[in-house]
Parts: structure tokens; C-alpha cells; sequence
């Protein structure tokens, strides 16, 4: 029995010590399971739990002009923040910290009032506040350093470049297309917690995972982007317009070297301005050009072999009469060739080609030109303009002058640039390299041809006629350059009014757009001039500032004269080389001849430009002949003026 008992224990001893064993056992795998195995994993967790994180402005690469020179960058700064948790006199700290960050008391209070473990509480906070803050030694302040974006030039270029936000996402221009491309990697700010998730302080300042985005160079040149705007402003505000435009393109490429806007804005205080000013209109916005489309309407007609140069249309003495509406000549012509209806401007000659070409085939021309759609340029919000599909009748006239269709500067000056360089649609565009943050290049851009539009013959005749527009007699030769061979259109347009969609009596668009050197054009430079006041035509309020863009460029690039350079002051502008155009809307708005009872000034004595001045105002249509001081007119001062009267006034130089 005794023997038996203790047979019994020792099972029960072996069986308890090996159920021991094999717990034990089991303890050592789980415990070399987790901690070995599972370490890392555990220790992120762990960290997970123990710790929070807050991120922080991540770094935006930079955006630099085609000589490196920076027109955004990040700059590094410390943003205040908080634990409210931490703060036991939250109105003290409010009133301490209130003067030094230039925030106001009662917003403090309630910003650390929250029952939060932290808050931003300011953002890029300049550094002599900072060391003032950070030597009071306040509980539950702290600072993080954080990336802010800095516009260094302020209005240079700020519509192309654009603006970010706070995030710092990009809001406009090349900082909103290149987004992704230009942020960095977000750094973050840890925190730690105590058991029951509770933020205790700030363990240090760790960013983690924070790269800078990559840098990129733009085919903009800050120089002729400072020429641009400075002639544009002055164009505007001499002709008090509304607003203007100017856009500076090599011609042989599509690489965009001045993008300008007037007004523009300082994108390192975007909030502060308007949308509409915002807005980068160059791309945006389209417009009814005027007489610069005949350029595209001949250039079609040519190619298509419908007209030559030298054929002859008879322009019906200034008014032409089609499906009960009426098409007038600002100066009446009775035949004009070909390339005289670029050089007088002739919205009836324009209009007769266009009728023997059909729309079939012109419009067709005109959308290989890209009008109608979008350029594909770099840029947000571009504009596709609007041309018809089907153009019948009177409007297939309005739309060989430039009226009854829409475009944007930048699709004008894309297809003037296919003139200049002998027939080429080149894509334009703004970005030409992108660098990593070491400055190793990730991508290059080459120019892209989109199509061929046109022969190089066709783009030789039709810059040869354009010539004439900038030579004696034509309506550009304010846009003439000393020196070079300019070939450019002047246009007027009018505008359609907003409210009752209809052409505006007395709304204009002035432009002038062309290229220089004319044999073997470098730049393609267009000047659009909003709702200019007094004098509207292009070849007044454009054509100088085209000049002074072009000549001012020209001598920066080094590019020199190709033509011999007059010694002598240049002899004054004779009438016909300044008589502008004007396109209607060809429903007779616009006047053939004053109206009866309309009364003769006494114009003796003015200059040329005091009479335009009064012909505006008085809605009057005069012949202009000579230059210099106004002699003579018809008919007297004082005298009624009747339709069948011709109304000149004849100009003698001054002694």
C-alpha cells in the first residue's frame, strides 16, 4: 500500500513538474517571440501610443529665371506653439506674450483657453520675437521651426510664379501646376504621452521623413520680365486704361521670356488684393483682337493659294453692304491690294478675301493657327477662346477682321510666332529644367512642335506685308525701331458689354503684336491695352510700348541693328503713318460720317494728337493730311457738317 502511494506521488510530482516545464518553456518562446522577433514593430507601436505627432510646413523647392536668379523660395522660420494644458495663468502668458508677437490679448486668451494638448499659436513669427519670447522661459510656449514661402522680387513676375498658402499648397501660376513637383516631404514634431494618452511636454523638436522639393527654372528672363511690366504700366496709365497686357516670346521656340500683367500684385500679401487682380489674364481671359487677325485670314488665303500678293479688291470707298448689314473702312479706299489691306487696315478687303476663301477652308486654317482651343502652356486656367464651327454670311466677314471670336494673348502670340519662324506652331511654354535638391537636373525640356501651319514662303510674304504696317503710311509706325526691320498689326477692337451683351459704344481693346528682327525674328512681343480712354487705337496706346519692350531687349540680348542706323533725328511723323483702324461690329454702330448737325472745330493751331483728342470725344471721322501744326481744314470752323461733305484737316510742319 505504502509502495503504491508513493508510486502515485511521484507521477503526480513528474507530471506537475513537466506541465511547470512546459509553462516555463512557453514563457521563453512568447518572450523570445517578442522580444526578439517582434522588437521593432513593438517599439513603433510603443512609440505609437507613448507619443504624438504633429506635423510641420514642409519645404517647397525653389523657382528660379532662366539665370538662376530666385523668384520663390523657402525661407526657414520658428512658429510658435502651445500647451494649454501645461499653462496655469493663461491670462498672463496671453498679456506677455501679446506685445511680442503682435497678436491681440483677448485672441491669446482664447487660444490657450482650450482644453487641447497643443495648438499653433503663431505661425512664422520673426526671429527678434522669437528670442524675446524664448527668454521668458514661459511653461507650456514652445517653438518649431517651419518653412515659409518668400516672393524676394514682390511684383516681378507674380502672375506667372503665383502664390501658396498657408499649407502650403500652391494657389496660382507655376507654384499651383507644379504643386507636387516643387513640395517636399512633410517633417513632423513629436510629443509625448503618458499612460493614459495624456500629452506630458514637448520631448524635443524631431523632424522626420523631410526632404525639399525639387527646384525649378523657368525660360523667364527677370530682366525683360522688368522691361515688360514697366512698359506695359506706362502704356496703361498714359492711355488710363483699365488694364494691359504683354507677352515677350522667342519666336523660334515658344519659350515665353516676359509674361506681364497691369495692375499685378505683391504675392507675399495676396490676401489683400482682389480675385480680378489675381487673375493671370494672359492666359485667362480672351478677347476680341480686331484687325491683328487679318494677319491669320491673309496668311490662310495665301497658303490655301486663293489670293496672291499683288490682287487688287475693290474696297467699295469705305462701305460694304452684305445680308442687310453694313461693314465700314475707317478711311475709305476705293482698290487696295493685297498687302495694302494689312497696311491701311482694311476690315472690307479682309472681309472680300475671306468670302472667296469660304469658311470651310478658313476656318480650318485658323484652327491649325490653335485658335479655338488651348496652347497646352504650363499654366493653370488657360483659356480656349472661342471660334465658330460654322461661319456664314456677315459672320465670316466679322471674323476675317477679328470680331464675332474670341482668343487669348497667348494663343496671338503663338501663332505670330508661327509667321515669324517660317510656318512653325510651336507648344510655348514656361518651365524648361527642374533640379533636385542637390542640383542634379531630373528633367529637361525641348521645344515641341505641334504642327506645321504654314510654308516658310507663305510666312516670308506675310512678314514682308506686315513691314509696311510699321513703314511710312501704314498704322504701326510708333512701333518702329531704329535700327531693325519691324513687321507687326495694329488692332482696335470693340468690346462686348457685360450687361447688355452687346458691343460697347465706346469700350475698346488697343493692341499691337509683331516680331523683330523681321528677316530673322528673335522675339514675338504683343502689347493688348484694356479699355484705353481719349485715344483708343492700337497704334497709339500699344505701338509704343512695344517699341520701347522690343528695343529695350534687343540691346540686353546684344542682338545688333540690321539695318544702318540713321545719324539724323528722325523727320516727324507724317498723318497717314499714324491713322488707326477701327473694326465694327458691321451693324452700323460706328459712324461713316458725322451725323447731320454735327458742328465743324476750329482745329487751326493743334497738334496732330489734340485733334485725335477732340475727334474722340466729338465722334467725328476726319482725314488727316501733312504733319506738324493743323493749317487748314474743311469744311470752316463753325460750319455744320453734311454727310456728302469731305472732312479733312491739312497739317504744315512747324517753322
Amino acid at each position: 500500500m505504502k509502495d503504491e502511494r508513493e508510486k502515485w506521488a511521484r507521477v503526480r510530482i513528474i507530471f506537475i513538474g513537466s506541465l511547470f516545464a512546459l509553462v516555463f518553456l512557453s514563457v521563453l518562446v512568447r518572450a523570445f517571440y517578442l522580444q526578439i522577433l517582434q522588437h521593432e514593430e513593438l517599439v513603433k507601436k510603443a512609440d505609437r501610443q507613448h507619443q504624438h505627432r504633429v506635423e510641420l510646413t514642409p519645404a517647397r523647392g525653389s523657382i528660379l529665371d532662366c539665370n538662376g536668379t530666385p523668384l520663390a523660395e523657402s525661407i526657414h522660420m520658428d512658429s510658435c506653439y502651445a500647451e494649454p494644458r501645461r499653462i496655469k495663468d493663461v491670462d498672463g502668458t496671453a498679456a506677455v506674450l501679446a506685445p511680442m508677437l503682435g497678436v491681440p490679448k483677448n485672441e491669446l486668451v482664447a487660444k490657450l483657453s482650450v482644453d487641447k494638448s497643443f495648438i499653433w499659436v503663431e505661425r512664422w513669427v520673426p526671429p527678434e520675437a522669437v528670442t524675446r519670447v524664448k527668454n521668458m522661459k514661459l511653461p507650456g510656449i514652445g517653438f518649431a521651426p517651419e518653412s515659409k514661402r518668400f516672393y524676394p522680387n514682390v511684383e516681378i513676375a507674380a502672375h506667372v510664379v503665383g502664390f501658396t498658402g498657408r499649407d502650403p499648397n500652391g494657389l496660382e501660376g507655376i507654384e499651383l501646376k507644379y504643386d507636387s513637383t516643387i513640395l517636399g516631404n512633410t517633417g513632423y514634431m513629436v510629443t509625448e504621452r503618458d499612460a493614459l494618452g495624456r500629452n506630458i511636454a514637448i520631448k524635443n523638436t524631431v523632424i522626420k521623413n523631410s526632404s525639399p522639393g525639387k527646384n525649378i527654372i523657368l525660360t523667364l528672363d527677370k530682366t525683360i520680365q522688368f522691361i515688360a511690366e514697366k512698359e506695359l504700366a506706362k502704356a496703361v496709365v498714359e492711355s488710363n486704361a483699365k488694364a494691359g497686357m504683354a507677352l515677350v516670346m522667342e519666336s523660334a521656340t515658344g519659350k515665353v521670356l516676359a509674361m506681364a500683367n497691369y495692375p499685378t500684385f505683391n504675392p507675399n500679401a495676396y490676401s489683400r488684393y482682389s480675385l480680378t487682380l489675381l487673375r493671370n489674364r494672359v492666359v485667362a481671359d480672351s478677347f476680341e483682337p480686331g484687325s491683328t487677325f487679318k494677319v491669320f485670314t491673309i496668311a490662310a488665303a495665301l497658303e490655301n493659294g486663293t489670293i496672291k500678293p499683288t490682287d487688287v479688291y475693290n474696297c467699295e470707298n469705305g462701305v460694304y453692304k452684305i445680308a442687310g448689314r453694313t461693314i465700314h473702312d475707317d478711311h475709305p479706299h476705293s482698290s487696295l491690294t493685297v498687302s495694302e489691306v494689312i497696311k491701311y487696315s482694311s476690315n472690307i478687303g479682309a472681309a472680300k478675301i475671306a468670302f472667296k476663301m469660304g469658311d470651310n477652308r478658313l476656318g480650318s486654317y485658323l484652327r491649325n493657327f490653335g485658335f479655338g482651343g488651348r496652347t497646352g502652356i504650363d499654366l493653370p486656367g488657360e483659356s480656349a477662346g472661342n471660334l465658330k464651327r460654322r461661319m456664314y454670311g456677315i459672320d465670316l466677314a466679322t471674323i476675317s477682321f477679328g470680331q464675332g471670336m474670341s482668343l487669348s494673348t497667348i494663343q496671338l502670340v503663338t501663332a505670330m510666332s508661327a509667321i515669324a519662324n517660317g510656318g512653325n506652331l510651336m507648344r510655348p511654354y514656361l518651365v524648361e529644367r527642374i533640379l533636385d535638391d542637390n542640383g542634379n537636373e531630373v528633367q529637361h525640356r525641348e521645344p515641341q512642335l505641334v504642327r506645321r501651319v504654314i510654308s516658310a514662303e507663305t510666312a516670308r510674304k506675310v512678314a514682308k506685308m506686315m513691314e509696311t504696317v510699321t513703314g511710312e503710311g501704314g498704322t504701326g509706325t510708333k512701333a518702329a525701331i531704329d535700327g531693325f526691320r519691324v513687321a507687326g498689326k495694329t488692332g482696335t477692337a470693340q468690346k462686348v458689354d457685360s450687361v447688355t451683351r452687346a458691343y460697347s459704344p465706346s469700350k475698346r481693346i488697343g493692341s499691337f503684336v509683331g516680331f523683330v528682327p523681321a528677316e530673322n525674328p528673335k522675339l514675338t512681343i504683343a502689347v493688348i491695352i484694356d479699355e484705353p480712354q481719349g485715344i483708343k487705337y492700337g497704334g497709339v496706346v500699344a505701338a509704343p510700348a512695344f517699341k520701347g519692350i522690343a528695343q529695350n531687349t534687343l540691346a540686353y540680348l546684344k542682338i545688333q541693328p540690321t539695318v544702318p542706323v540713321a545719324k539724323t533725328a528722325v523727320p516727324a511723323v507724317k498723318a497717314e503713318a499714324i491713322q488707326p483702324e477701327t473694326e465694327s461690329p458691321a451693324d452700323g454702330e460706328e459712324l461713316e460720317n458725322p451725323p447731320e448737325g454735327t458742328v465743324m472745330p476750329n482745329f487751326r493751331g493743334m497738334s496732330m494728337r489734340q485733334v485725335l483728342q477732340v475727334m474722340e470725344k466729338r465722334s467725328i471721322n476726319i482725314r488727316l493730311i501733312g504733319s506738324g501744326r493743323a493749317d487748314e481744314q474743311s469744311p470752316p470752323p463753325g460750319q455744320t457738317i453734311r454727310e456728302a461733305d469731305k472732312v479733312w484737316v491739312k497739317f504744315t510742319p512747324s517753322a
